[in-house]
Formats: structure tokens, sequence, C-alpha cells
């Protein structure tokens, strides 16, 4: 086959005749119970283990395989992809996959605050050590390695203050020592990132963003390489971990737009970060894609493109001030998640979850998810919300 862009493969990947039959869309299989045709086929069927292959409801269907089937064809390298209920569980099954008691896993410590959770709550008392490092260590990750380490989890860029990791130099050690590397690719997708080209081992997505794209879906996504999936996949499904046929069918579905979607969302963000840089009562954005931010160097290489996710940091004030920014916005929703249509603005607090490094501001945060109305009003909407920052401080 004639090799495809990204724009191409998101409309026509996972389209096989085999799930999809004459129609589009693979339609939506609901199935618990699969059945035999007698007592022999009831027995052939343990012997097989992959998409494709009936077996049990928990197994999936040509909706779910559709799915799986699209993610990895996105990825250059990977062997399969599992699909999951949440980003959460994917993150969770993806190291569960990798480690045991007695083992020690490298962590980010930039990372989504579930993940931080999980590490200090459930594989600490399953008795894996967790240390948390420098998102800019690079190569000097090495000096961290314990002969019991196991694994290194990546999240570039970081989804609250967006530090990009040199991903290649991590990897590098990684492969040298022979540790294993899962990294959250969220923030860019597979659209404007492939970290498995880069050697990575798996790549997790929180697919409830951008992939599904109408925040009405949770789902999770890991997409592995040959080296990893068997045990990624016999994890999960152990687990019993199963994204439902009606949820996999509406993350197929917002998959299929994700190309243009992902493209205003860059365009705007991008557009509005630069105006953010310009504002007097704005002491810093944080978003890759400026020339401004620290590594952006790392994310010109490494990245095709940007999303929609950003942070800014007010020049002083307090959080009575960020509130009454946040609280007048006419165009911004304030609440979790990101990645959907619509704009969201919440305040954050890196400061109180970070352990390895130390972050300070010169004022309160501000995480901005730019979606998919006019760059312009939402610009107004802004204007307006530092206007009443600056009344906030008399």
């Amino acid at each position: 086959m004639t090799k495809r862009r990204d724009e191409t493969q998101v409309v026509q990947a996972g389209r096989r005749p085999e799930w999809t039959g004459p129609i589009v869309n693979a339609p939506v299989w609901r199935a618990s119970t699969i059945l035999y045709e007698n007592c022999g086929a009831l027995k052939e069927g343990n012997k097989t283990n992959e998409d494709g292959r009936f077996f049990y409801g928990r197994r999936g269907t040509p909706t779910q395989w559709s799915l799986a089937d699209a993610l990895t064809e996105m990825e250059p390298g990977a062997e399969g992809t599992m699909l999951f209920p949440s980003g959460v569980a994917a993150v969770s099954t993806a190291l569960l996959s990798v480690l045991k008691p007695g083992d020690h896993l490298l962590m980010v410590d930039s990372a989504y605050d579930p993940t931080r959770i999980l590490c200090d709550g459930y594989l600490k008392r399953w008795g894996v050590e967790t240390t948390y490092y420098d998102p800019l260590i690079g190569g000097g990750i090495d000096a961290l390695i314990k002969p019991n380490s196991r694994a290194i989890f990546m999240e570039s860029p970081g989804s609250l203050t967006f530090e990009v990791q040199d991903v290649p130099s991590i990897v590098g050690v990684a492969k040298e020592r022979g540790l294993t590397t899962v990294i959250d690719n969220t923030w860019a997708t597979s659209l404007y990132f492939k970290p498995l080209s880069l050697g990575v081992d798996m790549s997790v997505s929180a697919a409830t963003k951008y992939i599904v794209g109408h925040s009405d879906v949770m789902a999770g996504a890991v997409t592995a390489n040959a080296a990893t999936y068997a045990s990624l996949r016999r994890t999960s499904q152990q687990l019993g971990q199963y994204l439902s046929p009606d949820d996999a069918y509406l993350a197929t579905r917002g998959l299929r737009t994700m190309a243009v979607r992902m493209k205003q969302h860059e365009a705007s963000a991008v557009n509005i970060a630069i105006w953010l840089e310009q504002q007097p009562e704005v002491a810093r954005v944080l978003h890759p894609a400026l020339l401004s931010h620290p590594q952006h160097e790392f994310w010109k290489r490494d990245f095709t493109g940007s999303s929609g996710l950003f942070s800014f940091i007010l020049k002083g004030g307090d959080d009575s001030g960020r509130a009454a920014l946040i609280n007048g916005l006419e165009h911004f929703g304030i609440g979790y998640s990101w990645g959907g249509y619509e704009s969201l603005a919440i305040p954050i607090d890196p400061e109180t979850i970070r352990t390895a490094t130390t972050w300070a501001a010169e004022g309160p945060a501000i995480r901005l998810q730019i979606g998919l109305e006019h760059p312009d009003d939402l610009i107004a909407d802004l204007r307006a919300g530092l206007d009443r920052f600056v009344t906030s401080m008399g």
C-alpha cells in the first residue's frame, strides 16, 4: 500500500472489510456471550487470543477491533493497541504490565496528578518504589537507575507546566540499561508525535481528550511495540479491562475528524498564546510551540504540531484575583479534562504536587484548553478577565 499521510490515516485506518463489511463505519456490536457451533469449536476458541477471533464479549467485537487497529496503524513500529475505559486505566495497566513487587519506577515529576496518585497509592502498597525525576534530566537519568529499576515513565509535554522532555536521550539510556519506557502522549496525539518511532516501548493516550473530541466519552488506549504488547494484552485481559462497543464507536467517530479539529485547536491556541505574551498582566506563557519556550528546540525536533492546551502565569496577584479572572469568563467553562470542542480554564498550583523539583512562578497560574470557538471571541473574553484581575489588585 502507498504510504498515507496522517490526515488520510485517521480517515481510513481500521476500516478493514473484516470490521466494517460494505458500510463506512464499523457498526456497534454489543455482545457478552459468543455462541459456538459445537463443543469442538468451543474448545478451539480457547487456543487463540487475537483481535478478529470471537471468544467472549470482553475480548471485543469488530467495533473495538476497528478502533484498536486504527490507533496501531498510526504509530510506526507498533505491534498492537489495547483499549480501556479511561486514561487512568490505560496508564495503570501499562505500568502493571511491566512492574512487579520489588521493582523500581522512574516517574517524571511533571506527571498528570492521577498518575502520581497511582504511584503513591496502589503501586506503593503493591511494593513498587517510585522515584520522581526532573522532566529536564535527559540523559542524566542514568544516575537515578538502581539495580531493581524496571521502567521509566515520561509525559511530554507535562499537562500542567508543559516541559518538553528529551525523549531520545532518555530512551537511549533506557535501552542501554534494559528498562522499559512508557510515555503519556495525550497532548500531541499520534498525529503530532510518534514516540514508538523514537524507541519508546508503550504510548499511552487518554482518548477521552482529542481522539473522542466531544467531551462525552471516557476512553484510554495503549499502543505498544512487539517487545511489550503481549504482556500488555495479557495484563489487560487478566484485569478485565474493557471499553464498551458504544464508547469505542464514538471514539472511532471522533478519530475520523481529529486531524481537522487538531489543526484548528493548534492555530487558535498559538494565536491566543502569542497574544497573551504581549499582555502586561502576563509574566510567562507555557506553550512549547512558542519561540520563548525553554524547550522549544526539543518540540521542534520531535513534534510536527501542537494542540490546544497550554498555561500562562500572571504577573503578581493572588488566588482571589485569579478567581475573578476565571469566574467571569463567558466563553470558557471551568472543569477538568480537555481536548473537547469547548474552551476551558482552570487554576493550577503545580508547587503542591512537585517533589523532585521546585515550581516557582511570578504569580498564579491558569491552564487553558482552547476549543473550536472563534479565537477573537476568546481573546476578548480573556482581555476582560485580565481587566478583572487588575481591578482585584486595587
